[in-house]
């Protein structure tokens, strides 16, 4: 980060100008530093959501919205997409670089040596209704490994950072499997060191002991890859509460539940959901075009899911390659002639050539096909959101050592607008 200038802020009050340092990052837009301005003026900026605010600095990812670019440490998500499985994007969003033939082979080992939970911790499960919502037993959980590994809690010790880190990529799908086996009533099913990441996640989910489950390689890697375009978005919602939990020197366990509870927001990571259950409500590719008018009717509050992306402006690049990934997967498996699965195609097609969402640029996005190919692979609706968290948890841990590995970090202290009551007095007659 270096100074490219200056900004000059006039107040209009007669007071001289304000000058504030303009700083360059090595891509993306500039930023105006304004951390002085309240000294210098007595005033605050005013940014509801942090719109147009940098919340910090980063080198983990870059995304450009309007030319449809995602990098992740440098490297295109395409490519990554294409060449790498995801225990080497993990090793990269962790430490910078992707990992030689070595390192990965040493990074597996860890990630298997740590898949495995405490059995105290298995116990856990048993305190939770049958019917509980994955994502709630995946906060709890998540949240009590921390009562579990005690010993390298101390977050200003790398080595301790990177433990912690190992620990949460190779649990979180455990306990993923196991909060749905326990949903279903199904025994719980063990992770197994001779299967790669995916594949033991696919296993600790479809196995049985009355049944072995024989991973196929095209759902295996199209949920690799699934993993590897959810693995980090820059500054999201859970992103960001993740950084601020851990800005106040909260544990790294209870900084990745939190984030966990803020993905399972509607608004963040239920988004594939919300697409199965508009392709279950319109039901029937006789239908279609009902949904289509009422989507473009702007007196109707109706929308379709998955369509347009807050963040991609053109394109979301990640969409681009799980659409391949979708049609491998429903060739691999034959499920073209399924109801929903010919539904979801023909509304694709629609989107794709009607001028009305071209010119407003709402192409399917990632959600969309996600849903889509996670139905495919068995998976159920409300396991979306888990398999969201899954993917994000790599991005989790590698912003929050970023950010506690910087000597300059403080705790995240937003302000405010205070738009209240002014000051006054308790009544009279109510005073003692």
């Amino acid at each position: 980060m270096t100074q490219k200038g200056t900004a000059t802020l006039d107040l209009g009050d007669g007071s001289a100008p304000i000058e504030l340092p303009v700083m360059s990052g090595t891509m993306g837009p500039d930023v105006i530093d304004i951390r002085k301005l309240h000294a210098k003026s007595g005033l605050f900026t005013y940014d509801p959501g942090f719109q147009s605010t940098a919340s910090n600095s980063s080198e983990i990812t870059f995304i450009n919205g309007d030319e449809g670019i995602l990098l992740y440490r440098g490297y295109p998500i395409e490519q990554l997409a294409t060449h790498c499985d995801f225990t080497q994007v993990c090793y990269l969003l962790m430490n910078g670089d992707l990992p030689d033939s070595q390192q990965k082979i040493d990074f597996d080992d860890a990630i298997k040596n740590h898949a495995m939970l405490h059995q105290q911790l298995v116990k856990f499960f048993n305190g939770f209704r049958r019917d509980a919502h994955p994502m709630a037993v995946m906060v709890g959980v998540v949240g009590a490994l921390s009562a579990f590994y005690h010993e390298a809690m101390d977050i200003s010790d790398a080595s301790h950072r990177e433990q912690s880190a190992l620990r949460l990529i190779a649990k979180i799908p455990t306990i993923a499997a196991m909060a749905y086996k326990y949903n279903i009533g199904q025994p719980f099913v063990y992770p197994r060191n001779e299967l790669s990441y995916s594949e033991n996640f696919l296993n600790m989910m479809f196995s049985t002991p009355a049944e072995e489950y024989k991973s196929n390689p095209v759902v295996a890697r199209a949920l690799d890859r699934i993993l590897i375009l959810h693995a980090d978005h820059e500054q999201n919602a859970s992103t960001s509460t993740v950084r601020l939990a851990g800005s106040s020197g909260a544990n790294p366990f209870a900084c990745v539940s939190a984030g966990i509870a803020c993905l399972w927001g509607p608004a963040h990571g239920g988004a594939n959901e919300a697409c199965l259950n508009m392709l279950e409500e319109i039901g029937d590719v006789s239908r279609i075009d009902e949904y289509i008018e009422r989507a473009k009717n702007k007196d109707d509050s109706y929308r379709l899911m998955g369509f347009g992306h807050r963040v991609y402006k053109n394109f979301d690049p990640r969409a681009m390659l799980l659409r391949e990934t979708c049609h491998e997967v429903l060739n691999e498996l034959g499920l073209h002639n399924d109801r929903l699965f010919k539904l979801a195609l023909q509304l694709e097609k629609i989107a794709l050539e009607d001028e009305y969402f071209i010119s407003r640029k709402l192409y399917p996005n990632v959600d969309f096909y996600s849903g889509i190919v996670q139905r495919a692979l068995g998976i159920p609706t409300s396991m979306f959101t888990a398999m969201f968290a899954m993917a994000r948890t790599v991005g989790w841990v590698a912003q929050w050592n970023e950010m506690i590995s910087d000597p300059a970090y403080k705790i995240g202290r937003p302000r405010q607008l205070y738009t209240g009551t002014t000051m006054r007095d308790v009544p009279d007659n109510l005073r003692k």
